[in-house]
């Protein structure tokens, strides 16, 4: 019987010849915590007696929540963090240096075939490299520290086969969407997402990735996508040396096969209080809005970027709305820099913060008041999460954002299909 990547890698990795339902212990090839979870995880470290890092260049730990810290207890966390990673020689992203899976991305430690674990949910996110990720708790994030191996119970996998070419105004987060709707926020309950199809071939890599970050909101256990030309093409821009992953055989066996075809697909709108929780933009359009958010380890890259920027241009936010932009690292930020994007947005009246988490962690930046909708291109909009639980957020692609900026409503992008 043939197998599945999910299954081969985790079979590579442990040195078993595994499937799905079988329990491993796989060697981890990166880790990363960040300044949310790593008090916890510092603490069962030191609870374990732990004094030395398995492999300090593979664990990266990254300030991104709340940065710059706005509690005093934040500060307290952010200076353990700094302790512990100057003490262990490990990788150490400062505040500025943008959000943890972007960084994780960028730093070359996610790699075709590796498996890679997180302190965070959105950890698959590195799926669309071809790497099995997967986000842990602070216990177990500390024995990976003092180990480098972790237990794993190998996932069935679910078959995602995306075809048709995107209708204009409409991207890889309405596709994404659209599939939370169907699938629904348990549907994938640890399970691997194993996303396939013309659709996916024809995206680039930062498409694929915002695919593969909101696996977890279905319940997954990680988001995939094989390897192919693109994605070696990404790592070697990188400076990343030639890595071939794994592909999955043609005979594998799915626990399902779900099929889309996202020909007709029309700009998508998760609404409050759930991420599955999927309409159409024309269902919701004219609703007022008060704030916009673009950013996120979802679509705070460059390409997302650009398609708000190219909606924005010469144009400025309708009035009573404020828009926060916050690219997911100094790298995007810098590119977009030089790109001119920042001068579109600031033209437009943007805010521009830091590189960070910011407003979709709802700890410090982009606070909502009770009463107050939002529209984001992050990856939740739970009740509460960014601020008074009487405030609504709707989650949108970067376009579907810019054109409701402009508005001061939620708006459909195609609206501005002319102008481009």
């Amino acid at each position: 019987m043939g197998k599945t990547i999910s299954e081969k890698i985790l079979s590579h990795a442990s040195g078993k010849d595994a499937y799905a339902g079988d329990i491993v212990v796989a060697r981890i090839d990166a880790a990363m915590m960040h300044d949310g979870m790593a008090q916890l995880v510092i603490n069962a470290f030191k609870e374990m007696d732990g004094r030395t890092l398995w492999d300090p260049d593979r664990v990266a730990i990254v300030i991104d929540h709340v940065a710059p810290s706005a509690y005093e207890a934040f500060s307290k966390v952010h200076k353990m963090m700094r302790v512990f990673a100057f003490k262990h020689n490990a990788k150490f992203y400062e505040v500025g240096s943008g959000i943890c899976h972007q960084l994780m991305i960028e730093s070359g430690l996610v790699r075709p075939g590796s498996v890679v674990v997180g302190s965070d949910s959105h950890t698959c996110t590195y799926g669309a490299l071809g790497a099995f990720a997967t986000g842990i708790g602070s216990t177990e994030m500390a024995a990976v520290l003092l180990s480098g191996r972790l237990w794993f119970k190998v996932p069935e996998t679910i078959e995602v086969l995306i075809e048709g070419k995107l209708p204009p105004m409409v991207f890889p987060k309405d596709v994404i969407l659209k599939i939370a709707g169907t699938i629904r926020a348990d549907g994938a309950t640890y399970k691997a997402i194993e996303f396939k199809g013309s659709t996916v071939k024809s995206m680039n890599v930062e498409g694929r990735l915002t695919l593969t970050n909101m696996a977890v909101e279905m319940g997954a256990k990680t988001g995939i996508i094989e390897p192919d030309e693109k994605t070696y093409a990404f790592l070697k821009a990188l400076g990343c040396g030639e890595i071939k992953g794994f592909t999955s055989d043609e005979d594998a066996e799915y626990s399902e096969s779900i099929k889309f075809d996202v020909s007709d697909l029309e700009p998508q709108v998760s609404c409050p209080h759930a991420v599955d929780n999927v309409k159409s933009v024309k269902e919701v359009e004219g609703k007022e809005i008060n704030q916009v958010f673009i950013g996120s380890c979802t679509n705070g890259r460059l390409y997302d970027l650009r398609i708000a920027a190219k909606i924005m241009k010469g144009k400025h936010a309708k009035k009573g709305v404020r828009v926060i932009v916050i690219p997911a690292s100094r790298k995007v930020y810098r590119e977009a820099v030089k790109e001119g994007l920042i001068d579109i947005f600031l033209d437009f009246g943007c805010a521009i913060c830091n590189p960070g988490c910011g407003p979709c962690a709802g700890a410090h930046q982009g606070i909502l008041a009770p009463g107050e909708r939002c529209i984001s291109t992050s990856n939740r909009n739970f009740k509460a999460r960014m601020g008074s639980p009487e405030a609504e957020i709707y989650l949108a692609s970067p376009a579907t954002a810019a054109a409701s900026a402009v508005m001061g409503e939620i708006t459909d992008p195609r609206r501005f299909l002319k102008e481009g």
